[in-house]
């Protein structure tokens, strides 16, 4: 017979996940147009000094994320990390790669990287096209995020457009991390077909994760190099006309693989495609005008951050959870690997290789955290440490944008009043 105690938990569920979604969506409505509206009230300072501007907005988008965070953290959600050191990364340039297995993988990094100073005023997420659409999609594209198109016909030109976006937007902006989720999906879509891949070209069947598509981090790698690679004091920014040129210097052989290719599926696609975004090899990699566009070393990658997704019993929360916070209580757990940039190869073949083995080592730390409910630790891995959230800081953002509402409210009353009165005017003026 349940406990009294339980009795009363379960019957508040339900009123509690009513007003936390209630909550939410009252939430969205009055944060995303404050973001908007004060992104418009400052753009004379975008055309005054627009560093400044760019400044003031990733402190604005952070606020925005931390609001999201506050959903996650008041469910109940906690998130624990593992493994490497992450915090010479932390003001660096930094490529982040994870595992792909619900619409919470975003929200729930969101929520790690928020007690994690600096990280999230200058991060760039690369998300499929379609999140455009929904209510962060004008927030995205302020803040100058990558929406990549998927499907095999839109491929080379997202790839083109990814290295036109890093060279104009996030280098430009000083961005520092970028967050890519190399299997292209989510887990439950791809599984299939990754393992049907994965048979026909002797590779390990993954259940767990799935075989990376390794086309944006190539494209990404062959932009920013690394400080190793020679991005000389001398160099100039690289023009789009640029990029467009040695695209196009690849177009003919990436025609013909394709053509070899159709006899595959969109997954095995992946493949070949990675290997056609550049002839070079690892030393033409060098002379390379991707690799010479920044101007100086700070424009370079410093790391490769491997995180690793791990959701208790392999159940992944997903974003009506969050929201709703009908799910009980749990914690989430991140693995991270560190790699200094110079450690990962440039030439295709290689980095698709280096690339699927970081996947199938994520396949083996998760089977063994669904084993034994954590991951492995290491000598050199940091103990399980449970991501504190600051609940008074949540309170004063929250106030923030409450009363950035009222003001903008007021200010909109009053100028529809100024245009009222004007109007009665030029009619009894008339």
């Amino acid at each position: 017979m349940p406990s009294c105690s339980g009795l009363i938990s379960e019957v508040i569920k339900y009123p509690r996940a009513l007003f936390r979604t209630v909550f939410v969506i009252v939430n969205n409505i009055y944060c995303v147009p404050t973001y908007l509206i004060w992104m418009f009230l400052l753009l004379p300072l975008k055309k005054i000094h627009e560093s400044y501007y760019y400044k003031i907005e990733g402190v604005l988008f952070h606020w925005l994320l931390a609001n999201v965070t506050m959903w996650s953290y008041t469910a109940g959600y906690d998130m624990v990390e593992m493994g490497d050191d992450i915090t010479p990364a932390l003001d660096e340039r930094t490529l982040v790669i994870a595992n792909h297995q619900s619409t919470s993988d975003v929200p729930l990094l969101m929520a790690t990287f928020n007690v994690k100073k600096g990280v999230l005023p200058n991060i760039m997420w690369i998300m499929d096209r379609l999140f455009k659409y929904t209510n962060f999609g004008a927030v995205s594209l302020i803040h100058q995020d990558f929406f990549i198109a998927s499907g095999k016909s839109n491929r080379e030109r997202s790839l083109l457009d990814l290295k036109k976006h890093l060279t104009q937007s996030y280098i430009p902006r000083e961005r520092k991390w970028m967050v890519l989720f190399p299997e292209g999906g989510f887990l439950r879509k791809r599984k299939e077909v990754s393992q049907r891949f994965a048979e026909k070209n002797n590779l390990p069947v993954l259940n767990n994760v799935t075989v990376p598509r390794v086309g944006a981090m190539k494209a990404i790698v062959d932009v920013l190099g690394s400080p190793d690679s020679p991005c000389s004091d001398g160099a100039r920014m690289m023009p789009s006309a640029v990029v467009e040129d040695e695209f196009a210097r690849t177009a003919t052989s990436q025609q013909q693989l394709q053509e070899e290719s159709q006899q595959h599926d969109d997954v095995s696609s992946t493949l070949i495609n990675s290997e056609a975004i550049s002839t070079d090899d690892c030393d033409n990699f060098k002379d390379s005008p991707f690799t010479k566009l920044n101007g100086k070393l700070g424009d370079c990658l410093e790391y490769i951050l491997d995180v690793t997704i791990g959701y208790p019993n392999g159940k992944p929360l997903d974003l009506p959870n969050i929201v709703h916070g009908f799910r009980n209580p749990c914690q989430t757990y991140l693995f991270y690997r560190l790699y200094r940039s110079s450690e990962v190869p440039r030439d295709s073949e290689s980095l698709t290789r280096w690339l699927y083995d970081r996947f199938f080592e994520k396949e083996r730390l998760l089977e063994e955290f669904y084993r034994t409910g954590t991951f492995p630790c290491g000598s050199s891995a940091t103990l399980p440490t449970v991501v504190q959230q600051d609940l008074l800081r949540f309170l004063l953002i929250h106030l923030f944008f409450v009363t950035s509402t009222y003001v903008h409210y007021q200010l909109i009353l009053m100028l529809i009043n100024y245009s009222n009165v004007m109007y009665v005017y030029l009619l009894s003026n008339s």
